[in-house]
């Protein structure tokens, strides 16, 4: 694993030491994961042209991905050479998804929380995620607006993708998320927390208590929560 995206991944488990896992602060936890799964691409990691020059990869591709992403042609080939190093074949899998968290994530079970991610990432449901999937994924949720935030984090909610959260679903989120963080993480935890968790979850943003949360209802909660607004703001300048 690249020195680079260890240095990352480690960095979000300090993100998850806490006691807290609000409905306010899930959101920001998911961004926070995704960004971790990229090279750094701080000022001083990118390349020079001789060195980008040796990235080898097809032009008719990376002009559309310029247009379809916010990243540059550079941050591109600096993306795809991390991509490459990290999966040689271009794809990941979601067996190699997997075990990229459990290694970050020893304490407890990552695996369902990593089904969740992977399955967000593979929008076409064909079980591995191109370099265009990641960058065009990352893009939304490194420099998106507001909306397109929200967005991508309701589909990753709505795990049978019909429009609407559901009890369940939301249910599922809470325990892979406190799986992944293992009861140790939590010395004080209630066995109850998940579930009083989805409750607030579902006491903010289902309106009309009709037992789903839709993406009108999920939208017009968040744009209302300065904690979450500001949650959206925080990997602006991250690369």
């Amino acid at each position: 694993m690249s020195f680079e995206l260890k240095r990352l991944l480690l960095s979000v488990n300090h993100t998850h030491s806490g006691p807290s896992l609000s409905c306010k602060t899930s959101i920001s936890r998911v961004l926070n994961h995704f960004v971790s799964l990229s090279p750094s691409l701080h000022a001083g990691s990118i390349a020079d042209e001789g060195e980008l020059s040796t990235v080898c990869y097809r032009p008719e591709g990376l002009d559309r991905l310029v247009q379809q992403t916010k990243f540059s042609k550079k941050e591109l080939q600096v993306l795809y050479r991390g991509f490459k190093n990290e999966c040689p074949s271009g794809v990941v899998n979601e067996e190699t998804f997997k075990n990229i968290y459990s290694q970050f994530f020893p304490q407890g079970d990552s695996s369902m929380y990593a089904h969740f991610l992977f399955e967000a990432f593979d929008t076409h449901n064909n079980g591995s995620v191109s370099f265009e999937d990641f960058v065009i994924s990352l893009s939304i949720i490194l420099r998106g607006s507001i909306t397109d935030k929200l967005n991508w984090a309701f589909n990753l909610y709505d795990l049978n993708k019909d429009g609407c959260i559901t009890r369940e679903e939301m249910t599922d989120i809470m325990h892979s998320i406190y799986d992944m963080m293992g009861k140790y993480t939590y010395p004080s935890m209630k066995d109850s927390a998940p579930m009083d968790h989805v409750d607030s979850f579902f006491q903010k943003m289902d309106k009309n208590n009709d037992g789903v949360v839709t993406i009108e209802e999920f939208l017009e909660t968040c744009q209302k929560d300065e904690n979450i607004m500001q949650s959206m703001h925080m990997f602006d300048n991250v690369i």
